[in-house]
């Protein structure tokens, strides 16, 4: 993955470097407005961002599941679950060398939080996540300070790639609560600056308050909003009341939330995760495998009446071979869909717990967000971070006009508007609200031409990755002819023309890369 992303998504040398360029511009800014103190960090902010790991944004209703999804995405127990004050709080997890939990003041103070991790009954190990308590801060200052947000650092390989960013509910708490999200997606403010790269947006049904949100930080953060939003129909194993088909039932309801949201292009994926499953299965522990594997000799027909429910599962008087505490343990840990289909699949032949792992991890839909998000995000994360540092950009110079930096603003702009990887993943969020008059393998065609299934040259292309270069440049040839033709059709509609011709200009892109060394990475200007 990480090399497929240099290669397409960095500097692309003399003429279509946008990463570079950007560099450029917050530099001259600096080097204008740098004696205004507050500008200053702002311009840093925007320099800073480029080499700091993509943003991703979790956000939705209360009680959505943004912080067991943290987990599972992570692979460790460090986002508190339970309703707290914290619940009201934006909350980064950044990459540290230790665990530590900051909290900050609007003012940039700061005070070290107290971290405690609850413990399970005795005898099970079972280990009941973190709580950051809040009520005793030592703040760095003269006076106690209102908490702004938490950072989270955190030894993690996954935040090291990725920081991601945990926002307070946007129903059910306040008004304030609900626009201090909106605002960090997409600030309505000239003085605020956008904070996330891309945005994960889990929903437990569809209802107005989800497409109004969706709305304020797409369509109406304009050039603001972020370029990626994906949607996660979260708690999917609630949706079939923990059946073993219910993940089934909860991409039924996943394809009839992506029809509706696809319609508005407010979401480029709608994804079923099972988060509890997820977040279990990235963590199983051999205890709980061989309780998997007890109650896997149970009769089928005693086992059923037994997995009824979460309260009749955990009760003392049922003679099943594992303790009762551990079987809590499982209830709360797995779900009853988890236990049921754990349970299955040792049945079907599963013999350890890593292979147990995967399957459940499968299964709960948390492979299949991963794919997409390393398509949608981690292979594009230059040019998600580049279209947030010129965002940026482009409002402080809007914020302070009348000095020499009002020179660059049309730049700026000629960019966010121009910038192919931006055309791109425009283009892949609108094809799925509008539909294209094309034979459907053209259409399957030019959303991999422009990045839908990877941006890597073959992948875009078709092709085996063992394809020689040569092979690969005819393709890519014959594209650019074909979608130049396309684009030239007496009956094709604008956004047809406007397609067509994107899909062209990727094709020329991989021309310039694939007559270039290997590492030569690809993002270039759009040109008609």
């Amino acid at each position: 993955m990480r090399g497929n992303r240099e290669q397409m998504s960095g500097d692309a040398g003399a003429g279509y470097g946008l990463v570079p360029e950007t560099r450029g511009l917050v530099a001259a800014a600096r080097r204008s407005l740098g004696d205004r103190p507050r500008v200053r960090a702002q311009l840093d902010e925007c320099a800073r961002r480029l080499d700091e790991p993509l943003r991703v944004a979790l956000a939705g209703q209360l009680k959505a599941g943004k912080s067991t999804l943290l987990n599972a995405l992570v692979g460790q127990d460090i986002a508190p679950t339970d309703a707290t004050e914290c619940t009201r709080l934006v909350t980064w997890y950044r990459d540290g060398a230790s665990p530590r939990v900051t909290a900050f003041s609007a003012d940039g103070a700061r005070a070290d939080v107290v971290v405690r991790r609850g413990r399970g009954t005795e005898g099970t190990g079972a280990v009941h996540g973190l709580t950051f308590d809040l009520s005793a801060l030592r703040w760095n200052a003269a006076a106690p300070r209102e908490v702004d947000h938490l950072e989270v650092e955190w030894p993690s390989a996954e935040l090291t790639r990725t920081t991601i960013i945990d926002t307070p509910g946007i129903s059910s708490l306040s008004r304030d609560v609900s626009v201090r999200t909106s605002r960090l997606l997409a600030p309505g403010e000239a003085s605020a600056l956008p904070s996330a790269d891309a945005v994960i947006y889990l929903l437990r049904r569809l209802d107005a308050e989800d497409v109004d949100f969706l709305e304020r930080i797409t369509v109406g953060g304009g050039q603001d909003a972020p370029l990626g939003v994906i949607g996660v129909v979260s708690r999917a194993d609630e949706i079939g009341a923990g059946r073993i088909d219910a993940l089934h039932s909860a991409r039924e309801v996943a394809s009839r939330f992506a029809g509706e949201l696809e319609r508005t292009g407010l979401c480029q994926s709608v994804i079923p995760v099972a988060g509890l499953l997820a977040f279990a299965a990235a963590t199983l522990r051999q205890r709980e495998f061989g309780a998997f594997e007890a109650l896997a000799t149970v009769p089928a027909e005693e086992l059923a009446v037994a997995l009824l429910s979460a309260d009749r599962f955990a009760r003392a008087d049922l003679p099943l071979p594992v303790p009762v505490e551990l079987r809590t343990q499982l209830a709360e840990r797995f779900g009853m869909f988890g236990i049921r289909l754990a349970i299955t699949l040792i049945r079907l032949g599963v013999r350890d717990s890593a292979a147990l792992a995967a399957e459940l991890g499968q299964r709960s839909g948390l492979t299949e967000l991963r794919t997409v998000l390393d398509v949608q995000f981690a292979q594009r994360a230059e040019e998600l971070k580049a279209h947030s540092a010129l965002t940026a950009l482009a409002r402080i110079l809007l914020a302070n006009p009348g000095t020499p930096a009002d020179a660059m603003l049309p730049r700026v702009k000629t960019l966010l508007a121009d910038v192919h990887g931006f055309a791109e993943l425009r283009l892949l969020g609108h094809l799925r609200a509008e539909e294209l008059p094309l034979p459907a393998t053209d259409l399957a065609e030019l959303h991999r031409l422009i990045g839908g299934s990877g941006v890597a040259p073959h992948l875009r292309l078709g092709l085996s990755a063992h394809t020689d270069l040569a092979t690969q440049r005819e393709e890519a040839l014959a594209a650019v002819n074909k979608w130049r033709a396309r684009a030239r059709h007496p009956l094709a509609d604008q956004f047809t023309v406007n397609a067509c011709l994107t899909a062209a200009r990727s094709a020329e892109g991989l021309l310039e890369v694939l007559h270039e060394p290997p590492t030569t990475p690809f993002t270039r200007v759009s040109r008609t």
